[in-house]
């Protein structure tokens, strides 16, 4: 029995190793404690986000941290979601020219039918 719990433990550490985040090419959102706990976490991110040439901003009402990105076809005329690589915006029809978006926009789905969501 025993030589099973330390199996099980082994595999468990295993598993939770590969668990560890990258900086490369994620969006990692921080609270508004995280960056008070592990400063270069922040520092990290932020650095991948501006290599990326994206905008490092406090947002939402609790002040998350996120990484805003110009997408490739921001500005593209488009009727339906899957023309955008991100949002089609049905106000304007054109792909969304920030993501993430946050507030509440009407867009268009997959169809070209216009709905409302809102992202605090």
């Amino acid at each position: 029995m025993r030589g099973r719990s330390l199996l099980a433990s082994v595999a468990v550490a295993v598993l939770l190793a590969g668990c560890q985040p990258s900086d490369e090419g994620s969006d990692v959102i921080l609270g508004p404690g995280a960056a008070a706990t592990d400063p270069s976490n922040a520092a990290t991110q932020q650095a991948a986000c501006e290599r990326r040439g994206g905008d490092w901003r406090r947002v939402g009402s609790v002040g998350l941290m996120t990484c805003f990105t110009t997408p490739k076809d921001a500005g593209k005329y488009c009727t339906k979601s899957t023309d955008c690589s991100t949002e089609c915006l049905a106000r304007s029809n054109t792909c969304a020219p920030i993501q993430p978006l946050y507030g509440c926009n009407e867009l268009l789905d997959a169809l070209g039918r216009k709905g409302t969501v809102c992202v605090d």
